[in-house]
Formats: C-alpha cells, structure tokens, sequence
C-alpha cells in the first residue's frame, strides 16, 4: 500500500531523492563558487595587508648582539635584496628580526599569479624568516614527517603540496 501511495505522489509531481540530492549539490557548487570569488577578489584587492615594502618580523630568543655580527643562513642568503631591522623584543624576549624586499613586491594580478606559480618573493622571505627562527633557537632546520607512502595518490597529493609550500605562504 505504501509502494502505490508512494508512486501516486512521485507522479503528481513529489521530488525523490535523486533530484533532492541534485539540488544539494548544486547549492554547494554554488556556494564554493561565491566563496572563491570572494577570496579571490580579495587577495588581488589587498593593499594594506600586502603592500609593497610591508615588513615581516619574527621574535627569536638570541640576544641583539649576536644577530648584528651576522645574519642566519637563509636570511643572509637572500642578501641585498632584504632590508633587515633588528630591534629589542619587549620584556627583555630576545630580538625582533624585521625583513622587507628592497624592490618592492608583487601586487594585483601578477602578484596572483606569482603566487600560484612559486615565483612570489614574498615566499622566499617568508621561507628564509621560519627557516632562521629554527636555526637560532634550536641549530637545524626542522622538516616536516614525510607522508607514509612515498607513491603520488589521489589521497595524498593534497598534503604532499601543503607539506611542500607550508613554510612559503605561512599555513603550516
């Protein structure tokens, strides 16, 4: 009885699940869509948080003494292309390592794009920050686990990119 009242309002015009589960998707298609337009409009509109000769800074626990007889590795490394502050942390914590591209940075599209493709060089400072963070405080450079399977899966292609470009955008 319940299979003929079932079909009776299947054919006077009810939904069933399949077109339920079509709508559903939909709306989620719909909201990711807005949500990536939203972040992408954005990133290319970002004038204060990016702009160009922003300072990036790191509070490390070495004594300013130390840092002013020589950069660590990764920052000396980048050489003339950085302007380097060192200023006391508060409280007596150390120094502030504060760094800027000398050239200025990308912005607006070709930011966008430099920051899709790696060649952004604000990923290089940020990389370089991190990396002499670790050396000062603890004398290596920390790597990350490697995943379990060293074979490329659609399971793990996603944490083997973010493991990869963590320390470039500032996530991991």
């Amino acid at each position: 009885m319940q299979d003929e009242q079932g079909a009776g309002a299947h054919a006077a015009g009810g939904q069933d699940e399949g077109s339920g589960h079509a709508a559903a998707v939909a709306g989620a298609v719909g909201v990711a869509a807005a949500a990536a337009g939203a972040l992408a409009a954005r990133a290319l509109s970002r004038d204060d948080d990016e702009a160009p000769g922003r300072w990036r800074a790191v509070t490390v626990q070495v004594p300013r003494s130390e840092l002013e007889r020589g950069l660590p590795a990764p920052l000396a490394e980048l050489g003339d292309a950085l302007e380097v502050r060192l200023v006391d942390a508060p409280g007596d914590r150390g120094t502030e390592v504060h760094v800027r591209l000398r050239d200025g940075e990308p912005s607006g599209v070709s930011g966008a794009a430099a920051r899709l493709t790696g060649q952004d060089p604000r990923q290089d400072v940020r990389r370089a920050l991190r990396e002499s963070k670790l050396l000062l405080e603890t004398g290596e450079v920390l790597q990350p686990d490697s995943t379990a399977s060293t074979e490329t899966t659609p399971a793990n292609l996603q944490l083997q990119w973010a493991t990869g470009h963590g320390r470039d955008e500032g996530r991991l």
